[in-house]
């Protein structure tokens, strides 16, 4: 008997032991972490804080597409309210900490994800896209008109302030990490999500909404909370919007136009819709390549060649870059264990 418990212990001890192992995903995790550390002396860090800007946005903008199946032509309406209330308020009030600026920011591009939710969800396919994109037209002549935006001239000069009154923004290094931080923060807390039962219900709809209601879940609750999450804290595109204005110190109406609903497809179409690290893949080659095209003699095309490039993307990697390697990984895994 004693012999059989000592047996058990050492079972327990062993499993314990691999199940402290790192796998090979936390294992990729970890290195762009370390990388992401690194990243700013190695490269410019205004240019690496776009990509974390856009990366925040297009995982926002993922939560909805990928893991609910809602097509939604309107997410710029949430990353403009972001950046022109934080821009705002940092502008008026050059005191005000940028930790508030930004979250007075994300609320109200949750108010606005409450609202526009609450309308669009009452309609399916393409029927959804076109309410959410008619909302956001609406806001951008909002935004247009509205006084506090300075219209077509938009805000300029906003004030990066102090992180806590320790840490002074106005520093690109010290601001790259700031950024970084609320991207790590984003990522870590949109994976929770998408991993837990509220998350497993969310892919339950989009697979088979019927199902889902036969087996007692109230979908249009859901997917109004999915809707929320993704336009505000949770999704974090008013947390993008609010961001890129304290990065640029800038806010405009190309933070509001349908391009930018656009563009934030585009991202996601390109790294892997429904994949935690296509947001942030698509968005690295979309802002690279419009980096690299406006140096160059094509400056003038950039549009064009992207959209090239996001037809033979879709026609040879119909689930995006990330989700091709995933499949990929997964046939070869099959292949090992037969």
């Amino acid at each position: 008997m004693a012999v059989l418990e000592q047996e058990q212990e050492r079972g327990a001890a062993s499993a314990g032991k691999a199940s402290r192992r790192i796998t090979p995903l936390g294992a990729l995790y970890l290195g762009l972490f370390v990388l992401g550390l690194l990243a700013p002396w190695v490269a410019y860090p205004v240019f690496l804080m776009k990509i974390l800007c856009f990366a925040l946005f297009a995982s926002a903008f993922n939560l909805l597409l990928g893991f609910v199946g809602l097509l939604s032509f309107g997410h710029a309406a949430f990353l403009a309210t972001g950046a022109y209330i934080t821009g705002f308020l940092l502008a008026e009030y050059p005191g005000l900490s940028p930790v508030l600026g930004i979250m007075a920011g994300t609320l109200g591009a949750v108010v606005l994800g409450t609202l526009f939710g609450a309308l669009a969800i009452r309609r399916q396919g393409i029927y959804f896209a076109m309410v959410t994109l008619a909302l956001a037209q609406m806001m951008f002549f909002f935004f247009v008109q509205a006084p506090f935006t300075h219209g077509e001239d938009g805000l300029h000069g906003v004030p990066r302030g102090e992180l806590f009154g320790l840490f002074d923004l106005k520093n690109n290094h010290t601001l790259y990490y700031f950024v970084f931080a609320i991207f790590v923060a984003a990522f870590v807390l949109i994976r929770r999500v998408v991993h837990s039962p509220f998350g497993q219900v969310l892919k339950a709809i989009r697979e088979n909404e019927p199902r889902a209601i036969s087996l007692g879940y109230h979908t249009d609750a859901y997917k109004l909370v999915a809707f929320v999450l993704s336009a505000g804290l949770a999704g974090l595109a008013g947390l993008a919007g609010a961001t890129k204005t304290l990065v640029f110190q800038l806010a405009s109406l190309g933070d509001a136009s349908w391009h930018m609903s656009g563009e934030v497809i585009l991202m996601t179409l390109l790294g892997g819709v429904g994949t935690l690290l296509g947001p942030l893949v698509g968005s690295g080659l979309v802002i690279g390549l419009q980096h690299q095209l406006a140096q160059s003699a094509l400056g003038d095309w950039v549009s064009v060649i992207l959209g090239a490039i996001f037809v033979i993307c879709v026609l040879s990697f119909r689930s995006g870059i990330v989700g091709e390697c995933q499949r990929w990984l997964e046939k070869r895994k099959e292949r090992d264990e037969v």
